[in-house]
């Protein structure tokens, strides 16, 4: 019986199991705190980061695919702390899919990079995540399981993107001249874990859309589908002054990256090939009969 484990059921791994899930028999997902609802086609387990019950042990034991997206920290990857021998021993496991950043990379002065870059983290989430990286493909390369390495570009998708964050006021415009990051759309996140599990692939690869851009490039384009004004720009010292880490971090590094692996190793065809498709495709779902 093929079963998924979810450890770290969030918001790629929900698109996933709603888009692909029927191709297994079972799915078990995580969460931190005992959830109060789940997917239908989903058992739930908690799993607070640092003990594993005896339920979260004998799934993982049974499992055929396991699907990782919980954050690693700084004490080093929370899944594997706590389920290491148990994902080492997993007799009938198939294949590993570990959900990364392009974070890792760092800042490359705007040049187009590629997998063989080397990874120069510009904050600590993304030392973090080339750690584990590293951990895990250390632990597919001991256990003969092919474990996909997917960097994912910054994520956006249907409840998670610039018309939401327009609406709520938390929609940001900062001036820094030649600053490019990637997108990716959710569905295509999803694509590229399915084409993982599909071929049972070992590897880096870049998630990413064809189209670097400068971060309030979506901001413009979402305001104008919404027909409303963007916000103004703001200096990148107002910024560092006034706005979370979290948001600053997408100005700590910049590169281009290439996609090329994704679409040749995978075999995926881009359904949202830069954000234009993608906020268009959302706004007519989502917002244009609301405003």
């Amino acid at each position: 019986m093929s079963t998924l484990v979810c450890l770290g059921l969030g918001y790629c791994a929900r698109h996933y199991v709603a888009a692909f899930g029927a191709r297994f028999a079972r799915i078990v997902g995580t969460s931190r705190e005992p959830p109060k609802s789940g997917e239908p086609s989903v058992t739930m387990l908690a799993f607070d980061g640092v003990a594993a019950s005896q339920e979260l042990r004998a799934a993982v034991a049974d499992a055929s695919h396991l699907l990782i997206s919980a954050a690693p920290g700084e004490s080093g990857d929370p899944v594997l702390a706590a389920l290491r021998n148990d994902i080492a021993n997993a007799p009938q496991l198939q294949s590993v899919v570990y959900l990364s950043s392009l974070g890792v990379y760092g800042d490359h002065g705007g040049a187009w990079i590629d997998e063989t870059a080397p990874t120069i983290p510009a904050h600590a989430r993304g030392a973090s995540r080339a750690g584990a990286e590293q951990a895990w493909q250390a632990l597919g390369s001991a256990r003969n399981v092919p474990v996909a390495i997917l960097r994912l570009a910054g994520i956006y998708g249907p409840g998670q993107n610039a018309f939401v964050r327009l609406r709520a006021g938390r929609a940001h415009r900062i001036a820094k001249p030649g600053h490019v990051f990637n997108r990716v759309h959710v569905f295509d996140i999803a694509q590229a874990i399915e084409a993982s599990f599909a071929r049972g692939f070992g590897g880096i690869v870049n998630v990413t859309d064809d189209l670097p851009a400068p971060p309030g490039d979506q901001i413009v384009f979402a305001a104008q589908l919404l027909g409303i004004e963007p916000p103004p720009e703001i200096s990148l010292e107002e910024a560092e002054r006034t706005l979370p880490l979290f948001v600053l971090s997408f100005y700590r590094g910049c590169a281009r990256v290439r996609n090329e692996r994704l679409k040749r190793d995978l075999g995926v065809a881009l359904r949202y090939p830069t954000f234009r498709e993608g906020l268009a495709a959302i706004f007519e779902s989502d917002f244009a009969n609301t405003n």
